[in-house]
């Protein structure tokens, strides 16, 4: 069968070709062509460069374009992948530094709180184009995939204005479930378990081996082992008193939250450094950094490395690949996807945007009932609900107000900022971000005569609590095998692989 696969974004190091070697694996899916597309031409060859050789050495049917023409890569595509970060590392370098300078301290800052309310502002805005494209050059009933963070926001914005079906999809509950299944001893596929919530804030509500009901285990578990202990302080925490776990790292969760990230002086005590996945502060934005530039250096040397055969062996857990198989060939594939609630889980709102237990055939995407959440577990859900639905509001009426609203709402800003300072924080970044502001272009003059007028109120001059320093290329080069790793692994998925391998072998030595 033969279908046509267009990637936005495709300047990704690491989704990219992951994503192409995932479908490639997959026998039925051999003659996909793929159509990538990036605003950033020299990031797009490199990658392309490097997924034709893949391809060629593999001996793969498989074709590949290479456009800037985003509609042109669109034309015609069964599904479309987007994994775009728009404004680079120049717009992400705002999220974290001008936050800070109101006492605001974030690990990642891509999904709520400050950075990723504005995240969200800058790349709905985008999604909405390329959802009009769709609509106008795909193949009737495409299915848009959606790897770009604020994933709740974004997928939001999609499904309801951009007239195009929309999936959100992220690898939390996968990490999560592999990790549980370490603390307990067990092997990873004799774990069942219902996880439940919204993306980056979803609950296993039910975790069971061989019928037994283990929620009651985990705590002490987690208390116990010799990695976690350290490095998921705040998610043992929140287990300890909500009785669930929670997915994504520590460094993300402690951002959604009013609790471990507003006093400067307690954020170490929450968090730890031998990853920046553990809590960091802008510890994503220096990876990202770091790896982007090593990758430019360094690309010579990554045509050089071996292939990987397109084998089942080497298919990653990224849901993308099995929603395309199971829709194509009609194999069954369960997964935990972000979609419209309406009804899924009952006691969060009908519109907002859950991640729950999702079952693929060639029949489509459908969703079982979860029901209530448990009642902690739902009001934190439901703060950030309000906070996101005020902010996809805002991205596309262009609502200044609005956006000022849900920044004052945000846990962790109103746990930091008192009104004021938000009022003016959202000015600052507005102003800072205008040139990927396009819905806010009227309303960007007044925020430069309110801050010309105004006494400055984000006037502390601090790295954050837990800053470390990005490496430059030549400090880097002083160990390339792990450069290019690093770079390789850029992505949050791969952070936590790597992660995960350093914890078993702390356990293999135990042994």
């Amino acid at each position: 069968m033969s279908i046509k696969v267009a990637m936005i974004g495709a300047g990704s190091i690491g989704f990219t070709r992951r994503l192409m070697r995932d479908i490639l694996s997959v026998p039925e899916l051999a003659d996909t062509e793929f159509a990538f597309t990036d605003i950033n031409r020299r990031n797009l060859d490199m990658v392309t460069k490097l997924a034709k050789r893949e391809i060629a050495e593999n001996g793969s049917r498989a074709k590949i374009t290479s456009t800037t023409d985003r509609r042109k890569a669109l034309e015609g595509a069964d599904y479309i992948f987007s994994m775009v970060r728009v404004g680079g590392l120049e717009a992400f370098k705002t999220d974290i530094e001008i936050p800070l300078k109101y006492g605001i301290d974030q690990c990642v800052g891509d999904t709520l709180c400050a950075g990723g309310i504005m995240y969200a502002q800058r790349t709905i805005a985008a999604l909405l184009d390329f959802c009009r494209d769709i609509r106008e050059v795909s193949k009737a009933g495409a299915v848009f995939m959606n790897y770009a963070n604020p994933m709740a926001m974004n997928t939001w914005a999609c499904n309801k204005y951009g007239g195009v079906k929309t999936i959100g999809l992220c690898h939390g509950v996968q990490g999560s479930h592999h990790m549980i299944a370490n603390v307990l001893g067990l092997k990873q596929e004799e774990v069942d378990f219902i996880a439940a919530g919204l993306n980056h804030q979803t609950w296993f509500i039910q975790v069971t081996h061989k019928g037994e009901d283990l929620s009651g285990k985990l705590l002490e578990a987690f208390e116990k082992h010799p990695v976690y202990s350290k490095t998921e302080k705040v998610r043992i925490d929140m287990l300890r008193r909500f009785g669930y776990w929670t997915t994504e790292s520590n460094g993300h969760v402690s951002e959604y939250v009013p609790w471990y990230r507003k006093r400067t002086g307690e954020i170490r005590s929450w968090i730890d450094l031998s990853s920046w996945i553990n809590g960091e502060t802008g510890g994503y934005l220096r990876v990202c950094t770091e790896s982007r530039n090593w990758f430019e250096t360094d690309f010579p040397n990554w045509m050089k490395e071996p292939v990987k055969p397109f084998a089942p062996e080497h298919r990653s857990h990224e849901h993308g690949s099995y929603i395309i198989e199971a829709l194509e060939t009609g194999r069954t594939y369960r997964g935990h996807f972000n979609v419209p609630n309406r009804g899924v889980i009952t006691n969060l709102p009908e519109d907002c945007i859950v991640e729950v237990p999702c079952y693929v055939d060639g029949n489509g995407i459908n969703t079982p009932v979860v029901g209530d959440l448990p009642l902690a577990c739902a009001a934190t859900c439901s703060a950030s609900v309000n906070v996101q639905r005020m902010g996809v509001e805002a991205a596309v009426h262009g609502d200044v107000g609005l956006l000022k609203q849900a920044m004052l709402h945000d846990p962790l800003t109103a746990a930091v900022c008192n009104p004021p300072e938000i009022w003016q924080l959202v000015d600052e970044m507005l102003v800072a971000q205008s040139q990927w502001l396009p819905q806010y272009r009227r309303s960007i003059a007044g925020a430069r005569r309110r801050l010309a007028s105004e006494k400055p109120l984000g006037t502390l001059k601090t790295k954050g609590a837990a800053r470390l320093k990005t490496r430059t290329v030549k400090e880097m080069a002083r160990n390339a095998a792990r450069a290019r790793r690093d770079a390789d692994a850029s992505d949050k998925a791969a952070a936590k692989r790597a992660a995960q391998a350093s914890r078993n072998k702390v356990k293999k030595n135990r042994r």
